[in-house]
């Protein structure tokens, strides 16, 4: 019986809070800072962490991915977080615990305090 009720625990949905951001930066692939701090400054990347997450994708070999302070999951739905990239949002999904991956449901921007 305890078996099931983490089965169907671990199915359930979830709100996780974050940016919206690139593997390549998010994973400090390119970064120190596990953000777009250091392609900001030089430019090389664009001006705005959205061109930055969008030209490491494109050019890089990149994915998209929620960084959440330290924590970094991938993002199953590429087709519904695309166009959120170097924005702070709210998205409804189930982690994969496993594979650090969100099966993304539902994505909007986080709202203002």
């Amino acid at each position: 019986m305890l078996a099931l009720a983490g089965v169907a625990q671990a199915q359930a949905s979830h709100v996780y809070r974050g940016e919206i951001s690139d593997s390549q930066c998010a994973m400090n692939i390119h970064s120190l800072t596990k953000s777009h701090q250091e392609m900001l400054k030089s430019k090389a990347m664009g001006g705005t962490s959205n061109t930055c997450s969008v030209y490491c994708i494109e050019h890089l070999g990149g994915y998209l991915v929620l960084s959440v302070g330290n924590d970094v999951y991938r993002l199953d739905r590429s087709d519904l977080v695309h166009g959120f990239e170097g924005q702070r949002v709210a998205i409804t999904g189930i982690l994969d615990p496993k594979l650090k991956t969100i099966h993304v449901q539902k994505i909007d921007l986080e709202q203002a305090p």
